[in-house]
């Protein structure tokens, strides 16, 4: 464990926790995070975590964008829940982006897990993406793809990650009921 593991993962419990709460700050505070993690996994060779998190900051300003604009006539997102046929076609490119990324770490790098990283990679984006457009499907799964991040992370002795990945974990279930019983859908 290093000191800026640490501090990164502060910052990640911070981001997710405001996330949960539907507060703007959520992303300012997760780009400072997202980039330095970026740094972490280069250390450990998990170089599609890494690229993972060079595009999270990207979608971090996507995000707090979505949730900040102002104007009278295009309000704030809104919690909604994401269509079935766009959720499928969501998910479908996932894969698509899992097995694409998988086979060039694979072919390309010297990638400690190419397959399993370029898979919780690609499923991560869709996660993000969906959770920079209020989508209460984002976090079942985020659940699913944190349960899997933490045993990679132990995996490679990443364990104060591995515990931050477990408490995300948690604070995506508290997430995924906050967000359902959100006022807007409730009067939808």
């Amino acid at each position: 464990m290093s000191g800026l593991e640490l501090f990164a993962a502060v910052l990640g419990v911070i981001a997710v926790w405001l996330t949960t709460r539907q507060n703007p700050w959520c992303w300012p505070i997760g780009l400072v995070m997202v980039l330095l993690y970026s740094w972490v996994f280069f250390e450990v060779r998990l170089y599609s975590d890494m690229l993972l998190q060079l595009v999270y900051a990207v979608l971090q300003l996507y995000g707090w964008w979505q949730w900040t604009r102002p104007g009278s006539e295009q309000l704030a997102r809104q919690v909604s829940y994401l269509p079935m046929q766009p959720m499928m076609l969501s998910l479908g490119l996932g894969v698509l982006g899992s097995l694409a990324l998988g086979a060039a770490m694979s072919a390309w790098t010297d990638a400690a897990q190419p397959w399993l990283d370029a898979a919780l990679t690609g499923f991560s984006l869709v996660a993000q993406l969906w959770m920079a457009q209020k989508r209460v499907q984002c976090w079942p799964l985020w659940i699913v793809l944190d349960v899997i991040f933490v045993g990679l992370f132990l995996y490679k002795g990443l364990y104060l990650t591995a515990a931050l990945y477990a408490l995300f974990t948690l604070i995506a279930v508290q997430g995924w009921r906050a967000w359902r019983r959100d006022p807007v859908l409730a009067s939808a």
